[in-house]
């Protein structure tokens, strides 16, 4: 039983606890500190990449995060304007302009409530451990690759200033873990160079900041279907891509928690904070793993506050202290990055000790999901490869522990053949070629009691089987089918063609 000043991880979630407790409301508004700042230059970069003006981007990250912190259904998690919803509204910016990109979004929004009602968040129980580790891997290189371009053709100071700021993000937890390292690593950098006027780059480097409040807005658009059918491709790929980055990211905070969240509500808090945002003019987006690693990881928040104040936090920050956020140099948040990186990838999964032990189709499905993520910077592209490969090499498997025994009755009138294991489609496929037609006498027994027939590829064989039989005259009895194998048998069989 947990002492008074050791909550559970459950525990840990409630937001009334943690009001109460100056400790744990510290941690959590520290935590959201941070994350709105690292939330402010991805804003920016986000917007340039969508092709809208940085404002766009800024009031996305705030109306995502703080509507998420209220609907969404894991708490500490971070959502906001994202590179990967970026890429997929560009083209449609490029060609049709702003208006439409909020109408997609907001056409999003509905259709992740629709996915949610249908049940999506189900299909997370299909996604293998092995395509998890391999996205979180992916994950941890592409945070590690984007700050790779704040690292070039930079002035040499900016060098040294990541060596200390590296050193502060890695070194200063081992002494104490009551401030975020992160945030003193951001503070001890900001002042150096503005004390010491070193000219760096600096956030207000990336693109002006707001100086107003978001207001609302209603895309003007003609309302017609030839509208609808430009919209509902890049709405679609929105809502899918929206989704699963969010569903992967919040069962990587389950894990890293030791809780439970509930992904179904989840998945239609996404959709209302894509509507939400959609209405304040913004590009959408959905959970971010680099943030939400900062936020539960480098900080030790665990509640919905720590979520609801970095959106506040990033509007107080760009629209209040602009001036102030804007003399903040890049190279810092670089070396939180890079330390959300270290922190995300996981390294136990390529230790040699792992590999050996581990099946060579497991490390097949991660290192396929990695390549595939890193190598297309699309987390719906790396996972569904990963899925893939994982379903062809179980079913591949799987295949190969199907046996059939022959044996013959004591008056050799009889062939009984034993069928074990689970037959379908990969599996029957072979059962065809497991007979004797030729040798075996008239009658012949097919034992079913030790297998169960999934689909109709099985039962489809074993019609091909017993119409190979009679073509030579002889007789085929089916027996020890289980309940529903024989139930599936009897509405099938004849009317497979």
């Amino acid at each position: 039983m947990s002492s008074p000043t050791t909550p559970t991880p459950e525990e840990r979630q409630s937001v009334l606890r943690t009001l109460r407790s100056p400790k744990l409301l510290g941690i959590e508004i520290l935590g959201g500190l941070v994350v709105a700042l690292a939330l402010i230059p991805e804003a920016i970069a986000f917007s340039i990449i969508a092709g809208v003006d940085p404002r766009v981007g800024l009031f996305s990250a705030f109306t995502m995060a703080v509507t998420i912190a209220f609907v969404g259904g894991r708490p500490a998690m971070i959502s906001a304007a994202t590179g990967a919803v970026a890429l997929v509204i560009a083209p449609l910016v490029a060609s049709h302009g702003v208006n439409y990109l909020v109408a997609a979004i907001l056409l999003a929004g509905l259709f992740q409530i629709l996915l949610a009602a249908l049940g999506v968040a189900k299909l997370m129980r299909f996604i293998p451990r092995q395509v998890m580790v391999g996205f979180v891997n992916a994950l941890a290189i592409l945070v590690f690759i984007a700050q790779l371009p704040e690292l070039m053709n930079v002035p040499w100071l900016v060098y040294p200033l990541l060596g200390l700021a590296l050193l502060i993000v890695f070194g200063l937890p081992r002494i104490t873990t009551r401030v975020p390292a992160p945030l003193v690593a951001i503070v001890v950098l900001t002042l150096i160079t503005v004390f010491a006027s070193l000219t760096v780059p600096t956030v207000g480097d990336k693109g002006e900041l707001p100086s107003s409040l978001p207001e609302l807005l209603f895309p003007q658009l003609p309302l017609t279907f030839e509208t609808f059918k430009i919209l509902a491709p890049y709405a679609l790929a929105v809502a899918c891509v929206g989704l699963l980055e969010s569903l992967m990211t919040a069962k990587l905070v389950d894990d890293i928690t030791d809780t439970r969240s509930n992904k179904t509500r989840e998945a239609w808090g996404q959709g209302v904070a894509n509507l939400v945002t959609g209405f304040f003019g913004g590009m959408g987006g959905c959970a971010m793993i680099g943030q939400t690693m900062i936020n539960v990881k480098a900080s030790g928040a665990r509640t919905r506050i720590s979520t609801f104040l970095a959106g506040v936090f990033l509007l107080v920050l760009v629209v209040v202290f602009g001036d102030v956020v804007a003399l903040i140099p890049m190279v810092a948040l670089v070396a939180v990055m890079v330390f959300v990186s270290w922190a995300t990838f996981d390294w136990h999964s390529i230790r040699p000790s792992t590999l050996r032990r581990m099946p060579k189709s497991e490390t097949a499905v991660m290192l396929i999901t990695v390549a595939a993520t890193v190598f297309s910077h699309n987390l719906a592209i790396g996972v569904g490869a990963g899925v893939l490969t994982a379903m062809v090499l179980f079913a591949r498997r799987v295949a190969h522990f199907v046996t059939v025994t022959r044996t013959l009755d004591a008056t050799g009138e009889t062939a009984i053949y034993t069928v074990n294991g689970e037959l379908f489609f990969a599996s029957s496929n072979d059962l065809y070629t497991q007979f004797e037609y030729a040798l075996d006498p008239a009658r012949i027994v097919i034992d079913m009691h030790a297998s169960h027939l999934w689909d109709v590829s099985t039962l489809a064989a074993l019609e091909a089987i017993s119409a190979k039989y009679a073509a030579a005259g002889k007789h085929v009895e089916i027996t020890g089918l289980n309940e529903a194998s024989a139930a599936m048998h009897q509405r099938m069989a004849g009317h497979l063609g």
